[in-house]
């Protein structure tokens, strides 16, 4: 994933959505290596690597994940069609739009 998108996320995070979350996101890329989130009460860390016990693990390319987050992607057809796998708690991943609101 590229710098680029790691600040555009950082950027976009809503605390407010993320009050009394403790969540860890995973994300393997298919085309940029696997990073994670971690979200603890309105806070957010972003990590390069894998994660032990992640919440919800997603498997997905970056630009599935930009589609997603902007909206031009329905994440629940992305998911149906193979373009985003999930395992984990699969519905905390319909969070990401209200965690990262798009512009």
């Amino acid at each position: 994933m590229s710098n680029n998108t790691l600040e555009k996320l950082k950027a976009r995070f809503n605390p407010e959505a993320a009050k009394g979350m403790d969540e860890v996101f995973q994300f393997h890329f298919t085309d940029a290596g696997s990073y994670y989130l971690n979200i603890q009460d309105g806070t957010l860390h972003v990590q390069e690597g894998e994660h032990d016990d992640p919440s919800v693990s997603l498997s997905l390319t970056t630009d599935t994940l930009k589609g997603i987050m902007s909206g031009e992607i329905n994440g629940m057809t992305a998911f149906m069609t193979g373009k985003l796998k999930a395992t984990g708690n699969v519905m905390l991943a319909t969070k990401l739009t209200s965690l990262f609101p798009s512009e």
